[in-house]
């Protein structure tokens, strides 16, 4: 099947409720062509995984504020290898520290975060590049 919409799940995983930024992408990304998932506040790596398989995403975004950056990305990934989802991307984006963000990149736990001043075209530009590069035509 070929699919010409990019769908992606914006969560917020954990205790934060502030979900603004989420809400702000959400829409952006909705206007920008995309078909958008809203999962809600409190959600669980393992909520967010099960939910991205179930509505066949392309990207999982998320956005943390509450400072679990560190522990959140890693066990997201984790949860997709062992799902067999590996094809499923992840982003984030949330208050993280410069040195947060280059260890949770290099050492592939997410493929990209955005912090506060990121622009939405910037995002929406990375996704759509991102995701084209991603597909693998199979015959």
């Amino acid at each position: 099947m070929n699919k010409t919409r990019i769908r992606v799940l914006v969560g917020k995983p954990g205790l934060d409720g502030h979900d603004r930024g989420a809400k702000v992408i959400a829409r952006a990304l909705r206007d920008a062509g995309m078909e958008v998932i809203y999962s809600g506040l409190h959600q669980t790596p393992e909520q967010l995984v099960e939910a991205a398989i179930q509505e066949d995403v392309d990207l999982i975004g998320i956005s943390v504020l509450s400072g679990a950056h560190m522990t959140i990305f890693p066990r997201i990934k984790v949860l997709l290898k062992e799902q067999n989802a590996e094809d499923i991307l992840l982003m984030g984006g949330g208050t993280i520290p410069e040195e947060d963000i280059a260890e949770l990149i290099t050492n592939g736990h997410v493929e990209a975060l955005f912090t506060p001043g990121a622009t939405t075209t910037d995002i929406v530009s990375w996704i759509r590049d991102r995701v084209a590069n991603n597909k693998v035509e199979v015959s």
